[in-house]
């Protein structure tokens, strides 16, 4: 049985879920389903109004993932040229 979060937690999900886009909606349901063992799918599912298909997709999505985030190049600030 998966313990449910808390309310204010509840929330704070769904309005970020709200902000994402598709592919990362899927990615996201799935990450929290997967930190939720058994039972996760289907009350991340039910709690962001989506098909546990989609997170099974955002699963397999994941496994895709290169296994090292890609670097990042940052443009130096002003205080770099100083």
């Amino acid at each position: 049985m998966v313990l449910p979060y808390p309310p204010k937690i509840e929330q704070t999900m769904k309005t970020y879920y709200q902000t994402l886009r598709q592919k990362d909606r899927r990615r996201y349901a799935a990450v929290e389903a997967a930190k939720l063992g058994h039972g996760g799918t289907q009350y991340i599912a039910d709690l962001l109004g989506c098909d546990p298909k989609t997170i099974r997709q955002g699963l397999v999505d994941l496994e895709q993932l290169p296994e090292l985030p890609p670097q990042w190049d940052r443009k130096k600030g002003v205080d770099a040229n100083v």
